[in-house]
């Protein structure tokens, strides 16, 4: 179900108030045009998902948090922030997990250039 930006965090709690209470996921995918921002939900009484996918534009890209209708999207936004360069607005300070970013070309956008900086054969000295 596509939602939008704005609706984003009354949606979700409105699906957990529906049962949708189990948060499966959070992640994106880039089309390089537009990236898709990708919610799955889980009502585990009636053991069914639900799909809610947010659209972004590559220069205006920022969410709202929704940790506090699901504490475990902690880990997803700040992976989201970290590998796609998505802002998530309405949170304290997101640490990083895994990378030393320059927070240029976040690692899993298209526009990322893997033999740049990141070219271990021959090191800078």
């Amino acid at each position: 179900m596509k939602v939008d930006r704005e609706k984003l965090t009354s949606t979700i709690s409105s699906m957990k108030g529906k049962g949708y209470d189990y948060l499966v996921k959070i992640t994106a995918v880039d089309y390089v045009d537009h990236i898709d921002a990708i919610y799955i939900l889980r009502d585990m009484e009636a053991k069914k998902d639900e799909t809610l996918e947010v659209t972004l534009n590559p220069k205006d890209l920022w969410l709202p948090t929704i940790i506090d209708s699901h504490k475990s999207a902690d880990w997803y936004e700040r992976e989201m922030s970290e590998m796609f360069g998505i802002e998530i607005r309405g949170r304290r300070a997101l640490r990083l997990l895994l990378e030393k970013w320059d927070g240029t070309d976040p690692p899993l956008r298209k526009t990322f250039q893997w033999y740049a900086p990141y070219n271990t054969a021959n090191p800078k000295k």
